[in-house]
């Protein structure tokens, strides 16, 4: 019975690889040019990993992927919107399809192990240096928008329209959609009818896609509260108004905003990440700076939360006796993502049709936040997609797997990549056809 039992196992393993090996093979069949780019590709994907750049500081990543479109027959222009870059094919009449991938990095410092994880520091804005990692995934997403881009290049008679990537600076900060629109992306180059944009998820086994129409990521407004006190002699406080207290009387106001004033119906999330005051125990400071950052969908929800943060911090300083309200500043933010219903529908069709029904996936709207938003708010039909970063097995033990903006996220690199290009070169060549869509992507039966 024991002897049976490991034979079995032993079967269960080897058709549980076989099936994973199928699965590999198909995302090979569908775009079969990947094979022999895997090599190119991973190197990129490394090479973009040790040098990551902080928003608006892409200076060397905008010229390596640059340098690399030109040569596949793009026109290219950088600068676009301080470190950005716009690539352009003309293939004839057609629909202008949009692919973004965006180009910063975050001030994190790794911890992956990986014998390629960044070592870079380099000064923020603030002139604070500050370790910089791809803790996000936008060395993935690089590499896969690049892998597209030289198959899209190779099968110019399999489609016509104009093919328009666009390497986005300072997604992390949520600045750089709009300074590139606000430079003319949409009207110094041809309007995109479509854009997209793929992003690396935790949730999801590699390779797999998600996706989900309407709103699908969270509104986000970065806000700075300043407290205002008046400091003092730790040993006689009642010759002071401490800023300390005040503050953290706030943060626990401010969190019934949410379980007390918002529709459990409607999500919000208000997180204070950073909270600043004083120099030494026997010393009560003059002032507390406090950072947060509110996300919601609803445009009434987002206002209340808003004007009951300034409420609440307001409130608390008139009870301490203040000598001046605080100052609230919502200092950056963008707006929900939307993805268009149809266009979505067409593409999830499209891509199982390619890659298998059960590599396509619906998932849940997330809080967090993209400024992929402005590109739908600006007139293209939008649509983000999401791709599965982790190992499988991982996943299936419920292992706590790093989350994205951790100093452990690592994307399990393959098969992901791989599903990566194969997705955008499947939702490209569906928008851009001029053939059946079989003939399109160069299969025969």
């Amino acid at each position: 019975m024991k002897m049976l039992l490991i034979s079995i196992l032993l079967l269960g393993a080897l058709t549980s690889g076989a099936a994973q090996a199928d699965k590999l093979r198909d995302s090979r069949t569908a775009v079969p040019e990947i094979a022999a780019l895997e090599p190119e590709l991973e190197a990129l994907y490394r090479d973009l990993h040790e040098h990551p750049e902080l928003a608006f500081h892409e200076e060397r990543t905008a010229e390596t992927l640059a340098k690399r479109v030109k040569e596949l027959g793009f026109e290219v222009t950088t600068g676009v919107g301080k470190t950005g870059l716009v690539a352009i094919m003309r293939n004839g009449p057609g629909p202008v399809v949009m692919l973004r991938t965006e180009l910063d990095a975050l001030p994190i410092e790794e911890k992956t192990g990986l014998p390629f994880a960044s070592k870079v520091t380099t000064p923020n804005a603030a002139g604070i240096v500050v370790p910089v990692a791809h803790a996000c995934g936008h060395d993935l997403h690089m590499a896969g928008w690049y892998g597209a881009a030289k198959i899209m290049s190779q099968r110019r008679r399999a489609w016509h329209g104009t093919l328009m990537l666009v390497g986005q600076p300072a997604e992390e900060i949520t600045s750089g959609a709009s300074a590139m629109l606000n430079d003319g992306l949409f009207t110094r180059f041809p309007k995109p009818d479509y854009a997209l944009s793929m992003h690396d998820e935790p949730s999801l086994p590699s390779g797999q896609i998600g996706f989900h129409a309407g709103f699908f990521r969270a509104s986000l407004d970065a806000v700075e509260v300043t407290i205002f006190g008046r400091g003092g002699h730790g040993g006689r406080p009642q010759n002071a108004v401490d800023p300390i207290v005040i503050a953290a009387r706030a943060v626990l106001g401010i969190q019934t905003i949410v379980s007390r004033e918002t529709d459990p119906l409607s999500p919000a999330v208000v997180t204070i990440g950073s909270i600043h005051g004083g120099t030494g125990g026997n010393v009560i400071p003059d002032e507390v700076r406090m950072q947060m950052t509110v996300r919601t969908y609803d445009a009434k929800v987002r206002e209340h939360i808003l004007a009951s943060i300034k409420r609440q911090v307001e409130a608390e300083a008139t009870a301490a006796n203040a000598p001046k309200m605080p100052e609230v500043k919502v200092v950056g933010g963008t707006d929900p993502v939307y993805n268009d219903p149809a266009l979505t529908s067409r593409l999830a069709s499209a891509l199982r049709r390619n890659l298998g029904a059960d590599a396509v996936n619906q998932m849940p709207a997330k809080m967090t936040s993209e400024d992929f938003s402005q590109y739908g708010r600006a007139g293209a039909s939008a649509v983000l997609l999401h791709i599965g970063a982790v190992n499988p097995a991982a996943l299936a033990k419920g292992d706590k797997i790093p989350d994205l903006h951790s100093p452990f996220w690592a994307p399990e690199l393959e098969p992901t990549l791989r599903a990566l290009v194969s997705a955008e070169v499947i939702i490209l060549t569906e928008l851009l056809r001029t053939q059946s869509p079989d003939a399109a992507l160069g299969r025969t039966h």
